[in-house]
């Protein structure tokens, strides 16, 4: 099914250019569909065929297609008037009787231009069920008419634009504010009124530039987009916020010209107060956050710290490992509070912290054993290589912390019990699939042998873990290449978007 997708990807040279254009088109059309009260229908030739690449429904009316025609050929009654039009030759773009899925409609054709070369042709197909047009109407589809005129002579779209959408960027539903040249209001719609009323412009704006009578209301405390002024005079295609009374207004603008001459402008008014609140307040509550984790984070580290000289203080060696396996398990949870300060979403990107549970596993493990490259401290330490393979992908904050701790007693576990005497490889192999999350733990020293799974401290803690916390399971096995391989399975809740 040939689609603006599917003809851009195949469109090199000359037709990459054409494409690019076309693209930009359809990223700003509704702003005609929506003045018009129509359907917009781009078209194109291949192959002897005229084809439909691209559809826009109104916001403001009726639309005339339930079906999206896209990748379908033109219906006969214009297929031969656009091949004439992408032709070159002249055909009758005035307003047509037709039926679009057993309805009544109206069709009108307008050539696609750029630099004066044809590049495609868009049909405005109207339901003859909407009703008469009233005052408002008659001035949209007058503005409508002028942006066709200005697709034709290649200005609409208009290049660097800011296209993509900005949170809260207007609609002509959301209200329509008409210029001339000069920046003066001739028209403006009911909800545009209504828009600046509430912002505290008195009376009609009639006769009156848009520029000045903004500017008795704006707060000169606030500070003020050096594109505002620019908008407000409709002489640039571009988007602003304007504060008044402790609210906002969202401004568009689109220039009119005509022969290269700008003859006027379309802005466009949304009132954006509740949602500009509502961004500052997440805003805040994302600075609150990330101030949260950053004082636990400190805490943990904290508390890490004086379990580390406490332990430096005990006479007994086994009270001196006990403070040691507590102070490597805060340090882990703090880990987790450290990687939320990196990102804006309450979650963790697992694999960093893989990165680090590895280190603090071998760091905080016996004095016999050091990391590869690591100066010695003894002759007798043994050498311990940590490798990471697989994606864990994203973990939500509540998983990470428990299960981040896991992952550092099994490599505890694996680095004391299975590589202390002999050094060697320590491997974490993740596997995720969706919300389903495997997490394999293996060295290569001397394995369990006879004595079975490990039923120490750290093991209860990581068994209580991930059976109570994450709802997985936990087994132990021997590799076939030697050593042990402790594997965690578990399905994770799914992370909103």
């Amino acid at each position: 099914m040939p689609s603006l997708a599917k003809f851009l990807s195949d469109s090199t040279g000359s037709l990459s250019a054409a494409a690019e254009w076309l693209q930009l088109l359809v990223g700003d059309w509704n702003l005609v569909a929506d003045l018009l009260r129509s359907d917009l229908v781009l078209w194109i030739e291949r192959e002897g065929e005229v084809l439909a690449i691209a559809h826009c429904r109104p916001a403001t009316g009726q639309s005339v297609y339930y079906d999206d025609p896209v990748g379908s050929p033109a219906p006969e009654d214009i297929a031969g008037d656009i091949s004439q039009l992408l032709a070159g030759h002249p055909v009758d773009r005035t307003a047509r009787a037709v039926q679009r899925e057993d309805r009544p409609a109206r069709v009108r054709l307008t050539p696609v231009r750029k630099e004066g070369k044809l590049l495609a042709a868009v049909t405005v197909e109207t339901s003859a069920q909407e009703t008469a047009a009233g005052t408002a109407e008659a001035h949209m589809d007058e503005l409508g008419q002028r942006l066709l005129q200005m697709m034709d002579a290649g200005a609409y779209p208009i290049a660097g634009a800011p296209i993509p959408p900005r949170r809260g960027a207007p609609r002509v539903g959301d209200g329509i504010v008409q210029l001339d040249e000069t920046g003066t209001v001739q028209w403006a719609s009911p909800n545009a009124l209504s828009a600046f009323h509430r912002f505290g412009v008195e009376g009609d704006m009639r006769e009156r530039t848009l520029a000045e009578l903004s500017t008795e209301v704006i707060q000169t405390r606030s500070p003020v987009d050096e594109s505002l002024p620019l908008v407000l005079m409709g002489r640039a295609a571009w988007r602003s916020d304007m504060q008044a009374r402790g609210g906002t207004l969202s401004l568009r603008a689109v220039p009119l010209t005509e022969a290269g001459r700008r003859t006027g402008a379309i802005v466009l008014v949304r009132d954006v107060t509740e949602l500009r609140r509502r961004e500052r307040e997440l805003i805040t509550k994302d600075a609150t956050i990330r101030e949260v984790h950053h004082r636990v984070k400190n805490n943990l580290q904290t508390v890490a710290a004086l379990l580390r000289l406490q332990s430096r203080r005990m006479k007994s060696e086994e009270a001196r490992d006990a403070l040691s396996e507590a102070m490597r398990r805060v340090s882990t949870i703090a880990l987790v509070h450290e990687s939320l300060l990196q990102g804006s979403e309450e979650t963790v990107f697992f694999d960093e912290v893989i990165d680090r549970c590895l280190r603090l596993a071998v760091d905080a493990a016996s004095a016999s054993v050091r990391h590869v490259g690591a100066p010695a401290v003894g002759g007798s330490q043994v050498e311990v290589r940590t490798s990471k393979e697989g994606k864990a992908g994203a973990v939500r904050a509540e998983e990470a912390t428990p299960l981040a701790l896991v992952v550092t007693e099994l490599a505890t576990n694996a680095v004391e019990h299975g590589l202390s005497d002999t050094g060697g490889t320590l491997t974490v192999r993740s596997e995720r699939k969706g919300s389903h999350l495997v997490i394999s733990i293996e060295d290569d020293g001397v394995g369990m042998g006879s004595r079975g799974a490990p039923t120490g401290l750290g093991t209860n803690i990581a068994q209580t873990l991930v059976q109570g916390e994450l709802g997985g399971t936990l087994t132990w096995e021997d590799r076939s290449g030697g050593g042990t391989r402790a594997t965690v399975d578990v399905y994770l809740d799914p992370i909103g978007v």
